[in-house]
């Protein structure tokens, strides 16, 4: 049974998604919102606290940060895939995405959905477009969430305050971990492209990601 038998295509914002997409992004949505909440917990010692906080609200917090994030991410490809005049469509990999949850369990995530896949002819320059767009959109959300973050201080709100930087955080993460020029991940098409571009990004990226979540710890703590 294919998947537009159970999710019918739709055309959303002038894209068309099929039923299989729209099955798999959902299903993407899902598990790596689990993986990141996991994560932030510190893995599956951290399962009480998740627990304690009744499950939907760091579920709620996961699919609105880490969720959106990649969404954003994987349209993003599909939007400049589609202006080069590409057939495209995103495929979760079901294999990456279980391994997302068992490496967040043990603490540490490592986040490879799937991807979009597109066919036709394209130069390399267009290729680096594509890659590229997924993590400019991440560095972008990560800018954006700023003042949620700001906001959740202001009105000492833990909730706001949790949403904002792990908004932050994890956009930050996403877009360094995606710039790494290795494998599947769109670094490699980048760098493949442009090297200057691909340092110009990679670059502050990396540091950003190492100094938010790692360093400062932004993202981590609270009662999930």
């Amino acid at each position: 049974m294919s998947g537009d038998s159970t999710f019918a295509g739709r055309r959303i914002a002038g894209l068309y998604f099929s039923g299989q997409e729209i099955r798999d992004l959902l299903v993407a949505w899902l598990a790596l919102g689990v993986a990141f909440t996991l994560f932030f917990v510190g893995g599956s010692g951290g399962i009480s606290r998740i627990l304690a906080a009744g499950v939907l609200p760091p579920l709620f917090v996961a699919l609105a940060t880490a969720g959106v994030a990649f969404l954003l991410h994987e349209v993003a490809h599909k939007v400049v895939a589609v202006h080069y005049d590409q057939v495209a469509e995103f495929r979760a990999d079901n294999s990456m995405l279980f391994l997302a949850v068992m490496s967040s369990l043990l603490g540490f995530i490592f986040a490879a959905p799937g991807a979009v896949h597109h066919r036709g002819r394209l130069t390399p320059r267009e290729h680096g477009h594509i890659a590229l767009a997924g993590p400019v959109v991440n560095l972008g959300l990560m800018v954006a969430f700023v003042p949620l973050f700001a906001l959740g201080g202001i009105v000492g709100s833990e909730i706001v305050t949790i949403l904002g930087a792990r908004g932050v955080a994890i956009n930050a993460f996403l877009a360094a971990f995606n710039l790494v020029p290795y494998g599947p991940l769109d670094g490699k098409t980048v760098l493949n492209w442009s090297k200057p571009v691909w340092a110009a990004v990679f670059v502050p990226s990396v540091l950003l990601a190492f100094g938010l979540v790692f360093v400062v710890g932004l993202g981590f703590g609270g009662p999930f």
